[in-house]
């Protein structure tokens, strides 16, 4: 087994979230590069191994720049917060079969200090593929009951997302899923503990979760029309 991430990578964004400006980032710019950036893209590169044996629709891609480690530089266009970089590191393990890029099924995860978790699912889903989870929800409530609810999932998993205001269009707002076919997030998410992130066992850990999600992921899956 191997580590890793060690404390080094919330300390670095510990620092960063003091110093957000860009003129303190280029001056720890090899800091941020060994410290974080080829420790997460080691991890991407060896989890892709043993992301093929649990479903090999998902894509755990190490390049540098547009693969599975999101950008440090946050997007300020359309935004008021105009702090250069983001305070946490991002993970996304998305599904090879659709362009939807952060909106497709997918494996998450995000290193914070105080906010480490792994997520599983869909992020605000293109409207179409809402509506076909939603139908799929109605239609097999069973089993959406059994892999969104079930003991083994429920253990390590909780959902969570925003939701609707009022129960979408062309469903029974008295049904007994209501909660859920209001949700414009179809995702679960499990906390890991800083200590757990920077443990020789992480990638085991880790890996425990993507399998204990794969019934769940296989529903959102199929009611998007992609294999799992």
């Amino acid at each position: 087994m191997a580590q890793y991430f060690t404390p080094k990578v919330f300390s670095f964004i510990r620092q960063l979230s003091d110093n957000n400006d860009r003129q303190w980032f280029k001056a720890r710019q090899e800091q941020y590069e060994l410290e974080i950036r080829e420790p997460a893209l080691d991890f991407i590169e060896d989890f892709g191994k043993q992301l093929k044996k649990v479903s090999k629709h998902f894509n755990a891609d190490p390049r540098p720049v547009g693969g599975s480690l999101f950008r440090i530089q946050r997007d300020t266009r359309f935004s008021k917060d105009k702090t250069p970089y983001k305070t946490h590191v991002g993970i996304h393990f998305r599904h090879f079969a659709t362009k939807e890029d952060v909106h497709a099924p997918g494996f998450y995860l995000h290193l914070e200090p105080g906010g480490c978790f792994a997520g599983v699912g869909l992020w605000r889903p293109a409207t179409r593929d809402a509506l076909s989870i939603r139908t799929k929800i109605v239609d097999e409530a069973g089993r959406w009951k059994r892999v969104a609810y079930g003991t083994r999932f429920n253990d390590i998993y909780q959902l969570e997302g925003e939701s609707l205001v009022r129960p979408p269009t062309g469903f029974d707002p008295d049904h007994p899923l209501i909660d859920d076919l209001k949700r414009k997030d179809f995702l679960a998410t499990t906390r890991f503990k800083q200590s757990e992130v920077t443990s020789a066992g992480f990638m085991d850990d880790y890996l425990n979760t993507v399998k204990v999600a794969g019934p769940f992921m296989k529903f959102l899956c199929e009611a998007v029309g992609v294999p799992y």
